[in-house]
């Protein structure tokens, strides 16, 4: 659902209000926090969505990657996970449905998580994600409000997988040309989480739905600044350029684009980078904003830890007129 849509809909709800909610809705952050005790939070997050890719293992996969992800984003530890599904029974065989559970049971395990269950309904479409329940330390959070001036700004996986996806839904790409792409969504956030957290980031965010600039904005205007983003920096995945210019991308990015309006400085930036910028990714990577004295060794443990990127791509100023500034 577009941000704008989100935004107008919690407008109309009463705000929670617990000592113990440590992290709400209030800033749209990746997943809720509720403190336990002194040492302990629970992290709580559900996301699910229709297959981005023919194959249902890998579907499977990536849908587990993209929920697991939020918890992550948090600083937080994973431990159980309930699979959500849509499913058109009487049109398809339950082995497609067996075979997308199996492979979100393998991202689970990967995770160190345990898979305990969930719920499925007939639906017209395929539909699967996962509640997932984590753990962090109350003084350890990740949310995206929190970044400081001075920050630089960290992104731990490439951009592009909702061009890339957009380009194989249409047979323009090959397989091969994906499996770049399904890699990234299929990768975790476990390594880029553990770095930010043993860093002291001040605030961290995963890419997803709204896109770069999207998340951008929803880190910039929670913490109150201004993210500067150098546009030529943020890493790419293979052919997103060329592809996104056949007009190979996903609604989203107009939507974003739509909603931030003149709180968003493109520059001279080109067009083309822009939407991409925008556009909606799956199980994204983080952006990290940390201390300017520390961001040289988050990348180095970036690296060590195996994440698909670990670029600096921008810095953190006073607040302007704009959330967020493209260079």
């Amino acid at each position: 659902m577009p941000v704008e849509a989100i935004a107008q809909v919690l407008r109309g709800l009463d705000p929670v209000e617990n000592p113990n909610l440590l992290v709400g809705s209030r800033h749209f952050d990746d997943a809720g926090v509720y403190k336990l005790d002194a040492s302990t939070a629970l992290v709580q997050t559900l996301d699910f969505f229709p297959p981005l890719v023919d194959d249902p293992y890998t579907f499977g996969r990536i849908a587990a990657a993209n929920s697991l992800s939020d918890v992550y984003a948090m600083g937080g530890k994973p431990l159980t996970a309930m699979n959500i599904v849509g499913f058109p029974d009487k049109e398809l065989p339950l082995e497609i449905l067996s075979q997308i559970l199996r492979g979100g049971s393998e991202r689970v395990s990967a995770s160190g998580a345990v898979l305990v269950g969930g719920h499925s309904v007939r639906d017209a479409e395929i539909k699967y994600g996962l509640s997932v329940t984590g753990i962090v330390h109350p003084d350890k959070i990740l949310a995206n409000e929190g970044a400081q001036v001075g920050d630089k700004l960290v992104l731990t996986k490439p951009i592009g997988s909702g061009v890339l996806t957009s380009a194989a839904k249409a047979n323009k790409i090959s397989e091969n040309d994906l499996a770049e792409a399904i890699d990234v969504m299929i990768d975790l956030n476990r390594g880029a989480s553990d770095a930010a957290t043993e860093f002291s980031a001040s605030a961290a965010t995963d890419i997803t739905g709204f896109g770069l600039i999207g998340h951008a904005h929803e880190m910039a205007a929670a913490s109150d600044v201004t993210l500067i983003i150098e546009a030529a920096s943020v890493p790419l995945l293979a052919q997103t350029l060329a592809l996104a210019k056949q007009g190979f991308l996903t609604r989203a990015y107009a939507a974003t684009l739509s909603y931030l309006n003149d709180r968003l400085d493109i520059g001279q930036v080109d067009e083309t980078l822009v939407q991409v910028l925008a556009d909606a990714q799956t199980s994204g990577g983080l952006l990290i904003a940390v201390a300017p004295d520390h961001a040289d060794r988050l990348v180095a443990k970036l690296k060590e830890n195996q994440t698909r990127s670990a670029v600096i791509i921008g810095t953190i100023e006073n607040k302007s007129q704009h959330t967020v500034a493209l260079k």
